[in-house]
């Protein structure tokens, strides 16, 4: 992905996230007050549960594919979204990556997130942690999904992986890196797979 492609990528991803977000918040907002006028029912926690899953969606959505600012995020606001993303899926998150961090680094730590969540079939939980090298991004996986192709080329190799828009991940991962002057290493740990690159 050229540099103007990758930008207009991120542009394109921190537009749709802009627009979604509001409207997604007013309906939590509508929610809320219905609720607090006592009108609970199946139907409207089937709403709620789906608003909070879309909303946590956005907010993951808007750090891995929007613009990468030069600003910080706290611990705080990355549990979050990390703790709302995993109530809504099969996947958890376990953040050890310390206190704030840049939003260039989150975004590289969560599309690594996406591309090992592509990896696991069962669900299970994906930890992320700095060591003195970078991160490490490692999760019960299977290095054999969804193709091993893309694995080769988030690495720095060539594949010739049919790219699905499931599968964006590891192509603007390696990209990004790329642009940095590194890539990732991929490597087996028993049943987990560890991806790891410079902070």
């Amino acid at each position: 992905m050229s540099q103007s492609n990758q930008s207009l990528a991120t542009l394109i991803g921190s537009r749709i996230c802009h627009d979604l977000i509001s409207p997604v918040g007013a309906i939590q907002n509508g929610i809320e007050l219905l609720a607090m006028e006592g009108r609970k029912s199946p139907e409207l926690t089937l709403i709620e549960e789906s608003v909070a899953n879309a909303s946590a969606r956005i907010r993951f959505m808007r750090v891995a594919f929007g613009m990468a600012g030069g600003q910080s995020i706290g611990r705080a606001e990355i549990q979050s979204i990390l703790d709302d993303m995993g109530r809504a899926g099969r996947v958890r998150y376990d953040w050890a990556g310390g206190e704030d961090c840049p939003r260039q680094s989150l975004q590289a730590v969560f599309l690594a997130f996406l591309c090992l969540e592509a990896a696991m079939p069962r669900g299970g939980t994906i930890r992320a942690e700095r060591d003195g090298a970078g991160w490490i991004i490692s999760g019960p996986a299977d290095k054999t999904r969804p193709d091993p192709a893309l694995w080769t080329q988030l690495c720095g190799g060539s594949g010739d992986a049919e790219v699905l828009p499931a599968h964006v991940q590891f192509v603007l991962l390696a990209a990004l890196l790329n642009d940095r002057g590194t890539r990732a290493q991929v490597a087996d740990a028993g049943e987990t797979v560890e991806i790891r690159f410079p902070a």
